[in-house]
């Protein structure tokens, strides 16, 4: 892939300005601009499809901890701006934990942490594997050949995660869809993502004043009632977050489920270990998280509040700073022979949920799917193997999001 350059004069000094469409998309293989990027200019300077100026974008795992972590770069702060991204409406909303810094982003936090608990999460898996089973019941009915992303990977995350929110099945699909549109990159879409996330926000607003008013089991009725102290999350905060737990509650696991699916049976050797020794999945799966490019590019970028000198270059207060979980996934810094997919690593601190004050809370959930449905599919289908040619596989390009459209197997 050819990188664009352009050369933009500073006060200061000259800095190459990169033009990252962060559109990548062959199969599963790592954006080579990213690599680049990773070896050759670890804190570098770019465009983007979207918004205003420039950005910095980091891309070493220390480097992309460190903005993660330290209080000197905020989320909140993109409020109002028209920041560089990849989509042409923003997708997160103004309430949204995902745009809140410690200590504010501490107290829902510490609330939606009440219901992702081990003990919580392992209340689920009882449900999530009646899902699985009934997903792989219908594959079976089916006959072999399947499609493995319409039987299993695109319903499976959304069905879990609508049965946790108590979402009625006929509202699902709608759901789904609004969800998807607002992922999308093309900016023909941008009319589209608008009303997709305000009629979303409508849905929720109603639902969530509806489990308040009259509470059930529910994941948003646990939210609803939840304290930490005194505190409760106001009607706003619980709608938002809500909304923000439907579409982070499917999409990474929806794709991860196929990309992993396609990693396994591209590589036979691996996927009989794995059916011969079942224990080894969870680390296995770990290990594919980490190696898996399952999105493109970068999401919410941070402010910095104040200069901050980071891999040796001058950011100054103000600047927009965005990180690519990615590339510090293939750190050689960190890993190992980054780019080979080793499962006996001795250390696997991936960053796919993110990390710091915005690691995903959904996380073990997520994990705790992937588990549950990989075991079961390899117990249930030993001669299970890809109908089709690796190169035959269609991949999604229209979002922000990297998974094949449909995945036929046959066992």
């Amino acid at each position: 892939m050819e990188n664009t350059s352009v050369q933009h004069a500073s006060a200061q000094d000259k800095e190459t300005v990169r033009s990252c469409p962060f559109d990548f998309a062959q199969q599963l293989e790592f954006d080579p601009q990213l690599k680049e990027l990773l070896t050759e200019e670890p804190v570098s300077r770019i465009r983007m499809a979207y918004g205003e100026g420039e950005a910095w974008l980091v891309t070493r795992y220390e480097d992309v901890r460190t903005v993660t972590t330290d209080r000197r770069f905020s989320r909140s702060a993109v409020l109002g701006r028209d920041f560089p991204r990849m989509t042409p409406e923003p997708i997160v909303q103004a309430e949204s934990i995902n745009l809140m810094d410690p200590p504010a982003s501490s107290r829902l936090r510490s609330l939606v942490a009440k219901s992702f608990t081990p003990r919580r999460v392992e209340q689920m898996r009882e449900g999530t594997q009646r899902v699985v089973d009934r997903l792989l019941d219908g594959m079976e009915d089916e006959g072999s050949p399947a499609d493995f992303v319409a039987r299993v990977s695109s319903p499976l995350p959304l069905i879990t995660i609508c049965e946790a929110l108590g979402i009625p099945e006929a509202d699902r699909p709608w759901l789904r869809a609004h969800a998807m549109t607002m992922m999308n990159v093309g900016a023909a879409g941008k009319e589209d993502a608008v009303r997709a996330k305000a009629e979303l926000r409508g849905y929720f607003t109603e639902l969530t004043a509806e489990r308040r008013r009259s509470p059930g089991e529910d994941l948003i009725s646990t939210l609803a009632t939840a304290r930490d102290g005194d505190e409760l999350l106001d009607d706003k905060e619980l709608a938002v977050m809500a909304m923000v737990l439907l579409i982070t509650g499917q999409d990474t696991t929806t794709y991860e489920l196929g990309n992993i699916a396609y990693t396994l049976l591209t590589r036979p050797q691996l996927l009989k270990t794995l059916q011969a020794e079942p224990e080894r999945l969870p680390r296995t799966i770990e290990e594919l998280l980490r190696y898996i490019p399952f999105r493109k590019g970068v999401g919410i970028p941070r402010i910095a509040l104040e200069d901050v000198e980071l891999g040796g270059v001058a950011i100054k207060a103000g600047d927009v700073v965005h990180v690519s979980y990615l590339t510090a996934n293939r750190d050689s810094a960190k890993f190992d022979r980054p780019d080979e997919l080793d499962p006996d690593r001795p250390s696997i601190p991936h960053m796919t949920f993110g990390w710091g004050a915005h690691h995903c809370l959904g996380a073990p959930l997520a994990t705790m799917e992937l588990e549950v449905a990989f075991a079961t599919l390899l117990a249930r289908f030993p001669a299970l193997r890809l109908d089709a040619e690796p190169e035959d596989i269609r991949w999604n390009t229209t979002s922000i999001w990297r998974y094949p459209l449909a995945l036929p197997v046959t066992w």
